[in-house]
């Protein structure tokens, strides 16, 4: 039996540049996919019968997805899969273009496969309207039950399953990083992306935390990453001490932008994933992205051996990170506690 399986990473497709002869893509071929499946829907050779095909398809463009998409292959190695003799991996991108979301899913659903990955909700949601059979991991799933994904997170009834990577409480623990970093803040930032369906627990959890340790929290609101510098703008003109950037895809992709903007404001920044302090940012609480991609590829074996995604719950990250940037720090001439440093995971100097 010749399996398939969809890795949608995104929103404008390298694959379709490839087809169309356009010359960039052919030059970047190795970093966007590795075999190409024709736009007829025919299957690529295999040596193997039980051949299982990724399409990989991301919100992102291809160079920053290659990092989504090598714990999911590394993720297949462990479990006995060989890329090349027992899956072919196709990757889909949307370049950014929302509007691009429902034809994808559409087209990748023609393809028939048996197992669709997809990194975060955004694709999920679309793929979600596209099909109601096809199997879909999220490595980073939003609140499944808040978007009717699920009943609960130990059955979802539907075809989509996976990790959530919004821990309820963790929120509030960046606050209190905010904090204990500066230490008489009463006044805290938030970027608030309103468009990633993660974001909005996690605003409505940190506005709740704030009056109960007297702090006013002043939201942001972003909706593309062109936003970015005039929300700091704002929030620095409002006299905040301290800024939380939410947990999404799209901050997430623009965190270069974001550590340059901030240390430019002089503004201590606070982040949920670990890629912002690796790429400047001054320091990070949360889970993992990593480890959620890697661990998509046990719920892919699982389905590709017969499971349906209502007998695999939608499981939450166990480990929490803490990274500081001792070189952010030190330009943004702030001291970090001794206590603070002797807790962290990593710490980049």
């Amino acid at each position: 039996m010749l399996f398939s399986l969809v890795v949608w990473l995104g929103r404008m497709s390298c694959l379709e540049l490839w087809e169309q002869g356009d010359e960039t893509a052919r030059l970047h071929r190795p970093a966007c996919y590795h075999r190409v499946i024709p736009a007829d829907g025919t299957r690529p050779s295999c040596p193997k019968a039980t051949c299982h095909r990724f399409v990989v398809a991301s919100f992102e463009r291809c160079p920053p997805d290659r990092a989504i998409s090598q714990p999911i292959s590394h993720g297949m190695r462990e479990l006995g899969y060989v890329e090349g003799r027992d899956f072919e991996m196709v990757y889909r991108f949307a370049d950014f273009h929302a509007e691009r979301l429902p034809g994808l899913a559409a087209e990748l659903v023609q393809l028939d496969p048996d197992v669709i990955v997809v990194p975060t909700t955004l694709q999920a949601v679309a793929l979600k309207q596209a099909t109601d059979k096809i199997p879909i991991v999220v490595a980073a799933l939003a609140d499944p039950v808040l978007l009717g994904f699920a009943e609960n997170d130990a059955r979802p009834p539907g075809n989509v399953t996976g990790i959530t990577p919004y821990i309820k409480g963790l929120p509030a623990k960046q606050l209190e990083l905010a904090r204990e970093i500066v230490p008489r803040a009463t006044r805290i930032g938030l970027v608030d992306d309103v468009t990633d369906p993660k974001a909005h627990p996690q605003r409505k959890e940190i506005e709740a935390a704030g009056p109960a340790m007297e702090i006013k929290i002043i939201p942001a609101e972003v909706r593309t990453s062109a936003d970015i510098g005039s929300a700091y703008e704002a929030l620095s003109a409002s006299g905040v001490e301290v800024v939380v950037v939410e947990e999404s895809s799209m901050l997430l992709n623009a965190r270069s932008q974001i550590a340059e903007i901030a240390a430019a404001r002089m503004l201590p920044t606070v982040y949920g994933y670990r890629e912002h302090v690796e790429a400047g940012g001054l320091i990070s609480y949360g889970v993992n992205l990593d480890w959620c991609f890697h661990r998509a590829a046990y719920y892919v074996d699982k389905i590709l051996k017969g499971a349906k995604p209502s007998e695999l719950p939608v499981e939450l990250p166990t480990n929490l990170q803490l990274l500081i940037n001792l070189k952010t720090a030190k330009a943004l001439k702030l001291d970090i506690p001794r206590t603070l440093l002797d807790r962290a995971d990593e710490v980049i100097e």
